[in-house]
């Protein structure tokens, strides 16, 4: 469960998802790879489809900066989604930082090979840190519109089960958890252990001033975390 204390800065999202899965949270099956080489062999030990990202510290945006590819279906087009997002990520990162990152996963070099989730029901979930009151754990309605839809339930830590409950009801978008078109409903069950989880792991590690799942995806009824920001604070 432990994650790298490295003070006011975000772990890359391999990390992020590493430390979330340590406490139960349910990520997609992901490799971390340093070139198109190893992406390759990832994708072929995952199975295609896949989707393929860039992954440092400094990439917390990757859609804006167009570091995402996804429905990657074979090898021809996982190297040339791999050529364009090194290139992108060569441009966004300064030149200094990029100096000695050679390994998977530093700024400037690192590309991870995902699993395509199959949902088409994205929610979100994490915590932030209140200066008065403390860690804050969030849920709500989640995808690249997050921000502007602002459907979100929120509730101090620590939480109890019937907490994490309330708050899959209180949001506008609560119909989306049951059964609609044709998807299965929601396992509740496990986004109540998510909420559980981040509350948690935000008592338990202090010096994580905030964790962000967005997207949690809906796999058949299975929510899953397919992206994850994780901001190390001072305690």
């Amino acid at each position: 469960m432990n994650a790298p204390a490295r003070s006011g800065r975000a772990l890359d999202e391999f990390e992020a998802k590493r430390l979330l899965a340590g406490y139960g949270v349910p990520v997609i099956a992901e490799a971390r790879a340093a070139d198109a080489d190893a992406a390759a062999a990832a994708a072929r030990a995952l199975g295609y489809p896949v989707a393929l990202k860039g992954c440092g510290a400094a990439f917390a945006h990757k859609t804006e900066l167009g570091l995402v590819a996804l429905d990657l279906r074979d090898e021809a087009a996982l190297r040339e989604a791999a050529a364009r997002l090194q290139a992108a990520m060569r441009a966004t990162v300064p030149s200094g930082a990029r100096e000695g990152t050679a390994r998977a996963g530093d700024a400037g070099t690192g590309l991870l090979v995902q699993r395509m989730a199959r949902g088409r029901r994205e929610f979100l979930a994490g915590f932030s840190r209140d200066p008065v009151y403390g860690p804050v754990v969030s849920f709500g309605l989640g995808g690249i519109f997050a921000e502007a839809l602002a459907d979100v339930a929120l509730r101090l830590a620590p939480l109890e089960a019937d907490d994490a409950r309330a708050m899959l009801g209180e949001i506008r978008a609560r119909a989306l958890l049951g059964p609609v078109r044709g998807l299965p409903a929601v396992d509740t069950d496990a986004l109540v252990g998510i909420l559980l989880a981040l509350s948690r792991l935000a008592l338990e590690r202090p010096d994580i001033a905030a964790v962000d799942i967005n997207p949690l995806v809906v796999d058949s009824a299975q929510p899953v975390a397919v992206d994850a920001l994780v901001l190390i604070g001072s305690p």
